[in-house]
């Protein structure tokens, strides 16, 4: 029985650094695309922190059952799907750069731009024809470009 013990806790204890290793290669990462969705200014960005934190929460109590899944791609999911949920949330932009955008908008831009999911992947995700990702993706680097030229022309 101790030694069932042992070895529970060895497994356990294996567990935690794995996904602390994680964390501290892609964690970074993950925050800053969870600060773009949130739209909030990178020094100050509690909402991108509390998605993240739940997202992360959810890949570690899931760590087990992986089983070759790739992590960074379950807690970005996992990250989409909890804006998503709560986006409504988060439609008024807080000055970060993609605060002009709806929650969708940045939703997209971020999964296809910033993290590189197809267009397919993103429109499976999402719940959304192909078509629609890829024309919100055009029409929100569309609105950026204006806002990054009426920026300049003002300075």
């Amino acid at each position: 029985m101790a030694d069932r013990q042992d070895r529970h806790g060895g497994q356990q204890h294996r567990r935690t650094r794995e996904f602390e290793a994680f964390v501290a290669g892609a964690g970074g990462r993950l925050l800053h695309a969870a600060t773009l969705l949130t739209a909030e200014p990178p020094a100050r960005n509690p909402r991108a922190h509390a998605l993240l934190t739940a997202s992360l929460a959810h890949t570690y109590a899931h760590w087990d059952r992986l089983r070759g899944e790739d992590p960074y791609d379950r807690t970005r999911t996992d990250l989409a799907a909890r804006f998503a949920r709560a986006g409504w949330r988060h439609h008024r932009g807080h000055g970060g750069v993609l605060s002009r955008l709806t929650p969708q908008e940045r939703l997209i831009v971020v999964l296809r731009l910033y993290e590189g999911v197809a267009e397919e992947q993103t429109a499976a995700m999402l719940g959304l024809p192909v078509e629609r990702v890829r024309s919100v993706c055009a029409r929100s680097v569309a609105a950026l470009r204006r806002t990054a030229g009426e920026g300049r022309a003002a300075s």
